[in-house]
């Protein structure tokens, strides 16, 4: 129904969801469905979760958005509490996970152009990443399926490297490196895993050529991975960080943090955003931060992703390949035949929300705080589908 009046540039099903609680959600005719899918890793915190509605209710009523030629004290509560959990030295707040890494892009060239003049433009990626929808963001983008003729000429300045690849980081990166830009876990190329050492060595080598480094944490920031950051498990301890879609448990909300020698190159007018960091997303936010920092809570997203990928591999399927992830991001490829869309499309109908990556995984990324009982659910409809 929707996509007939609405631009369906998603594909979506024709499926319209009206309420939720938890990690259950129902559609407008009152089925039920399991969400392993949190609105790609958005509603880290679920549906209708208590203290998230109480904090967007209460602060609706005190103001919902304030000009940035001013500040807020809600949001200045939360960058107080975000940089004193991530330890950087300051943030730029926007609106999604593309305006962050624009907002990343933009600061890479600026320090390139501070640091070795117009021929230090060169940033980065890795082949097989997503960055975003922008023409900069995917031109930042390693993957040439999002390279349509039709929306040339791209962004100049942009290089991919493989990552995982020791003899590549030998020769990449030049006194015309701007940034690297490193995705921790490449969510939308088939949640492929980042080597820790490798990143590391990286890092080093496009330092050491003069540039800064960076990671996307759009899709696995704020504990999507079991930690707050997943460049933390990596340890290349990054100059920038952009991050998104569960920063707000829903709310939209992204933006970039910032430390080091990175921390001084944005100056007045450099980027600006209308919405961004306003007040009702900064009081979302608080809630997600306070949440993570309960005792025990990355720890369980650990475990519930550990549990998830062992249940999996426990099915025997024929159309189950190698299982990959980190904490509640999990890829689950398609072997002997089956089609990740189509296994998508049979859970869709038999109640269980999934979403597909790369060339044919299928993408679970559920609440962070999904429960033992909604796992076991969903569980039991994939062993359905997989199992037939």
């Amino acid at each position: 129904m929707g996509s007939k009046i609405v631009v369906n540039n998603y594909g979506s099903f024709d499926v319209t969801m009206v309420k939720g609680k938890g990690s259950t959600v129902y559609d407008i005719n009152g089925k039920k469905y399991i969400d392993f899918l949190a609105g790609i890793a958005v509603n880290c915190l679920g549906h209708n979760f208590k203290p998230l509605v109480k904090a967007l209710s209460k602060q609706a009523k005190k103001q919902i958005h304030v000009c940035n030629y001013f500040t807020s004290d809600v949001g200045i509560e939360y960058a107080t509490e975000l940089l004193g959990r991530t330890g950087f030295d300051c943030c730029y707040f926007g609106n999604s996970g593309a305006e962050g890494n624009e907002a990343a892009i933009k600061l890479a060239r600026k320090y390139g152009w501070l640091n070795g003049g117009s021929k230090r433009r060169v940033i980065y990626t890795l082949e097989s990443s997503f960055h975003g929808r922008t023409l900069a963001t995917l031109t930042a983008t390693g993957q040439d399926k999002f390279h349509p003729e039709c929306f040339a000429p791209y962004v100049d300045c942009f290089k991919t490297i493989k990552a995982n690849d020791w003899e590549a980081i030998k020769t990449a990166f030049d006194d015309t490196t701007a940034a690297l830009l490193i995705e921790c876990v490449q969510g939308e190329g088939g949640v492929n895993i980042v080597d820790a050492k490798w990143a590391q060595a990286a890092a080093k080598a496009a330092r050491d050529a003069g540039a800064i480094v960076m990671a996307d944490e759009v899709q696995t920031g704020f504990g999507r991975t079991g930690s707050l950051l997943a460049s933390e498990q990596l340890g290349f301890e990054p100059e920038v960080v952009s991050f998104a879609k569960g920063a707000a448990g829903g709310v939209p909300f992204g933006g970039i943090l910032i430390r080091g020698k990175a921390a001084d190159v944005f100056k007045v007018g450099d980027h600006q955003s209308t919405f961004g960091g306003n007040p009702l997303a900064c009081a979302a936010g608080l809630v997600v931060l306070h949440e993570l920092e309960r005792p025990g809570f990355l720890e369980s997203v650990k475990e519930k992703g550990e549990y998830i990928r062992k249940e999996i591999a426990s099915f025997g399927s024929k159309y189950t390949g190698e299982i990959r992830g980190k904490g509640l991001m999990i890829g689950v490829d398609m072997v002997n035949g089956a089609k990740a869309v189509e296994i998508e499309t049979r859970l869709l109908k038999e109640g269980l929300l999934t979403s597909t990556a790369g060339a044919n995984t299928l993408r679970l990324v559920p609440p962070l705080n999904i429960s033992w009982k909604e796992i076991d659910e969903g569980l039991k409809i994939l062993k359905k589908v997989l199992c037939e």
